[in-house]
This record gives C-alpha cells, structure tokens and sequence, in this order.
C-alpha cells in the first residue's frame, strides 16, 4: 500500500540517516531465538514497547528484519488488514485506532499498521499516541536506513516487501518522476529507480530461499 503523509515527511526531514552496516539475515535469524542474546525478541519487542526511542539501529535493524521470522504476522491480505485499510479509506479515524491497536497488539512491528494508527491518532488530535508510534516507526524505518546507502547494487537499502518499499520511496521523497526497472538478485528482487542520471536501489529480500 502507498501513504504519502505530508505529517511523516515533516518529521524525518530532520532525521539523520544511521550508520550502514551489512544485514546479517541469518544471525539475526538466529539471536532472535536465543534467550542469552542480547537481542533476544523478547527482550528486544519489550524495549520497544517501553522505550522505544532508546532502540540503537543495531536493535531497530533485528526488529525489522526479525520480522521475517515471525509467525504472528499480520499481512496485507489478511481479511482483519483488508478491515482497517477500509475503514482508512472512508476516513473512519475512530474505527482505525479501535481495529489497529488489535492489529498492533499481533503485529507490533508492522509498519502499514503503524502508519493507519499515525494517521489517526493525527486526525484525532492525541498527540501522546502519536509520538510513542512515531518512535517505534522511526526506529524500524532507521533499520532500513542503516541496511545501506542506496547508491549501488552491492549497498541496495534492503525491505521485508513491497508495501515496505513504497514507505521507504516516500521517506527519501523518492515520487512518481522516478522510474524503476527490475531485476533478480541473489535471495531476493532488486529494484533500481532512475530520475536523469540519479538511481536508488533497493531489495526486496526472499528470506525463504
């Protein structure tokens, strides 16, 4: 799904990008699922949720990518997203917060779910829930961010999806003039968007291969 949030845009025009790192898919994989890690889900999605402006980008990229690991997730097909994203589009702000916070409940690092929540709380002026979400999506997207630099294939930002892609264009103010072309990559799909001589590339990862 695309979102173009003049409001989000506001707000990461003074963030700064994270340090880059490579991802290691498969180590997160696999401290994700050890209680003596430090970055033991449990441990991490209750930093989160508790503090989230205090996630490092090392922590922020484990939630992001961890994600993948998941089997708890809420989709884009599924029929309770199918319910909130309509009730987005009939501008039903109340209904939003009701059916999101079950969805964020499930599916606390889903950035669709936190970005309809955003949305709302926005629309209904409560501006406490909107700068708690706002820190946890700030968190997963800078996880993104420290994924690479988007100038080659080799340092491609790298997204669990699609519908992840699209934010991460709207975060870099990447619009419709871009055009993008396609092509496999190793363990995923790698994107290249071109306006005149600027590209940025960006994988969509296949963490099932």
């Amino acid at each position: 799904m695309k979102y173009h949030f003049s409001l989000l845009l506001i707000f990461f025009s003074v963030f700064g990008f994270s340090q880059k790192s490579k991802i290691d898919i498969k180590g997160i994989e696999k401290d994700l699922t050890n209680s003596r890690s430090p970055y033991y889900y449990e441990r991490l999605i209750f930093k989160y949720k508790a503090y989230p402006k205090s996630l490092d980008s090392t922590e922020s990229r484990y939630l992001y990518y961890g994600r993948n690991f998941r089997t708890d997730t809420i989709s884009a097909s599924d029929e309770r997203f199918k319910n909130l994203a309509e009730a987005f589009k009939q501008n039903n702000f109340a209904d939003c917060i009701a059916q999101g916070k079950i969805l964020y409940e499930k599916d606390p690092t889903n950035l669709d779910v936190l970005l309809i929540l955003l949305r709302a709380y926005d629309d209904q002026k409560d501006g406490n829930n909107l700068i708690y979400h706002l820190s946890q999506f700030r968190a997963l997207t800078d996880g993104i961010k420290s994924s690479g630099d988007g100038l080659s294939e080799k340092t491609a930002y790298q997204v669990n999806s699609v519908g992840d892609e699209y934010i991460l264009l709207n975060i870099l103010n990447i619009g419709e003039e871009y055009t993008r072309s396609s092509k496999a990559s190793k363990k995923g799909m790698l994107d290249i968007w071109e306006k005149d001589d600027k590209k940025i590339y960006i994988k969509i990862l296949y963490t099932d291969l």
